[in-house]
């Protein structure tokens, strides 16, 4: 398959996907699945391939998030009917005022994506996006937008995440100074591309008229006594507390034993989160009143409407592995590798690239990165760690149609196709260009 015949049945299959779903109201799923394996015939793949590539790709990612959406969607919805999203809601309205709730959040996405995946920290977070945008009168996407984009970054720029850790091992980085030159990079560009590019687009989408999810996350009537602000914060901050041991489970205890394997196991993303939710039905339900047919209730009640986001999610990534499986995402990639431009740059580009081919942005890096990583041991002129940055951010780029995130920022949200493309779209692909442009102005002063 021709590099030029590649990007165009790419483009072509992107522009598809758009207009069924957003000019003639098609069903997204249908839109989705209809286009995958239209793609994969016509890029040649054998007929009785196609359909299994496309389960495979849906079935890979629902794997992952479906479990993470069900826990993340249960503890928001305790942390909602005990007040507990309140609680945080007054006090960071009470340390940054009423009118200032989207820098705090920005921060507040920062600090908690620093252990967990964008997903997880979305889900984690987002019951306190629409109590706060419900007690201080601001726009929900005024709040919601700075939030991920702290979470964008971070997810790809900054080690302990799994892919991060991968272009660090590939490129024989520096961990330490991966995360300063990260911390140096990604703050400005959570500001950027989170507060102040939240100021400039909430206005220009118009009215959302969707359904959002905040009914599930945001109680009618708020109880008259509320949990502790303590207890509740160490309730979220659980999942990210064992999630860090995880990762730090080979330095805290030796590889093999007990300790390590009950840290790894306690560390991984779905028992962490399901400790927490256990967790939270005893100190935000059961100490608060709730009886456990009340707690059930609650965790049931929930999931239903989560049932269109996982649908959505998995068609989106069985349309990301037909792009790879049909060798679409190959003869593009390859097109890039044979342009002569600057490591920091082709780093950039291929994870561009396989963003837009597999939708996953921790494929793409770390697909990147393995391309790029045995060039960097034959002599290469730039800084390891920028590079691990210069990767993390072209990762990100675009928050393709076949990105989980997408789908799942719009269905949250209530926004429709091109608002979701408007703001979450151009926000992830501002993330991206401002992170090769602070990365390229970094490796002016930093040696090599």
């Amino acid at each position: 398959m021709s590099a030029l015949f590649a990007v165009i049945l790419a483009i072509s299959a992107i522009v598809a996907v758009i207009v069924l779903i957003a000019r003639l109201r098609l069903n997204p799923f249908l839109v989705l699945m209809a286009v995958s394996l239209l793609l994969a015939l016509v890029a040649g793949m054998p007929a009785d391939k196609v359909v299994a590539s496309f389960e495979n790709g849906a079935g890979h990612v629902l794997g992952h998030i479906a479990i993470v959406i069900a826990l993340g969607t249960m503890l928001g919805k305790m942390l909602a009917e005990s007040g507990g999203a309140d609680r945080i809601a007054l006090t960071v309205t009470g340390l940054f005022g009423p009118r200032r709730g989207h820098w705090a959040m920005m921060l507040i996405g920062f600090l908690v994506g620093l252990p967990v995946f964008f997903e997880v920290g979305f889900v984690l977070l987002i019951p306190i996006v629409f109590t706060l945008a419900r007690r201080t009168g601001q726009p929900m996407l005024m709040l919601a937008l700075p939030m991920a984009a702290s979470l964008s970054v971070v997810h790809g720029m900054l080690p302990p995440h799994p892919a991060a850790l991968l272009a660090q091992q590939a490129y024989h980085a520096d961990i330490g100074l991966t995360i300063l030159y990260g911390v140096i990079v990604g703050v400005p560009i959570a500001v950027l591309a989170g507060p102040v590019f939240a100021s400039f687009v909430v206005p220009r989408l118009g009215p959302i008229s969707g359904a959002s999810l905040e009914s599930q996350f945001v109680a009618a009537k708020p109880p008259e006594t509320l949990p502790g602000f303590g207890i509740t914060v160490a309730t979220i901050l659980l999942p990210m507390l064992l999630m860090l041991l995880g990762s730090w489970a080979d330095r805290i205890a030796p590889a093999g034993g007990t300790a390590n394997l009950a840290l790894h196991f306690a560390g991984n993303t779905d028992v962490a989160l399901m400790l927490a939710v256990i967790l939270s039905f005893y100190v935000l339900g059961v100490a608060r009143g709730f009886s456990r047919e009340t707690i059930l209730r609650f965790t049931n009640e929930c999931l239903g409407p989560t049932a269109v986001i996982l649908v959505l999610i998995g068609a989106g990534g069985g349309f990301g592995r037909v792009l790879v499986d049909s060798g679409v995402s190959k003869a593009i990639t390859d097109l890039a590798i044979g342009a002569h431009v600057p490591l920091i740059v082709l780093a950039w580009l291929l994870a561009v690239i396989m963003r837009l081919a597999a939708g996953s942005s921790t494929v793409a890096m770390s697909t990147a990165a393995g391309i790029v990583g045995p060039i960097v041991l034959h002599g290469h002129g730039a800084s390891p760690e920028l590079l691990v940055l210069a990767t993390g951010a072209g990762s990100v780029a675009f928050g393709p149609l076949n990105d989980a995130g997408f789908w799942q920022v719009k269905e949250y949200l209530g926004l429709t196709v091109p608002q979701t493309i408007k703001s979450w779209s151009v926000l992830e692909t501002l993330i991206a260009v401002l992170g090769l442009g602070f990365t390229l102005l970094l490796s002016l002063v930093v040696p090599v």
